[in-house]
């Protein structure tokens, strides 16, 4: 499933019922069985999506802006991280900090795109991923939550926090 509060970007103005939505469905479902996800049949290798989505490299600066934004990622809804500047960080998730030395541009691409697929439990919504999501509303039906380059550049702004 899908989270229709974060799929529409500028749709969603409270903190406080993002929050609540997210945490009341947002788990995706169980992964696909095939051996790809997302948009254009993204190839996942292992544990990780190693081929870029798209040609241009990510911006680290534009990559963090998007996970501190509350209401394009609301990343910050449920992780925390090196960001003295933010208030009100979450405590579900896990740290942000140190995610460069943790994983592969390619896993977190993959964490990003499909979480299910690591994880069928979690509570992170899908980022671009649209296939095989269920309770969806129609105006974020088959919309990615963030584009690919958005996607480019949230990896490459994690690859800095190491």
């Amino acid at each position: 499933m899908r989270c229709p509060t974060v799929a529409a970007p500028g749709q969603l103005r409270a903190g406080a019922a993002a929050a609540a939505l997210l945490l009341a469905g947002c788990a995706a479902g169980p992964p696909t069985a095939t051996p790809r996800v997302g948009v254009g049949g993204i190839a996942v290798v292992g544990d990780a999506v190693p081929t870029p989505l798209t040609a241009l490299p990510g911006r680290p600066d534009e990559g963090r802006r998007l996970v501190i934004d509350r209401q394009v990622g609301l990343c910050l809804l449920c992780h925390s991280g090196p960001f003295p500047d933010v208030r009100f960080q979450g405590d579900l998730a896990t740290d942000l900090a140190g995610t460069g030395s943790r994983w592969s541009a390619g896993q977190l691409r993959l964490r990003l795109v499909d979480p299910a697929r690591l994880n069928p439990q979690t509570l992170m919504p899908a980022y671009h991923r649209v296939d095989g999501l269920t309770r969806v509303g129609a105006a974020w039906r088959d919309k990615p939550v963030l584009q690919a380059q958005q996607i480019e550049d949230v990896v490459a702004f994690l690859q800095t926090l190491r």
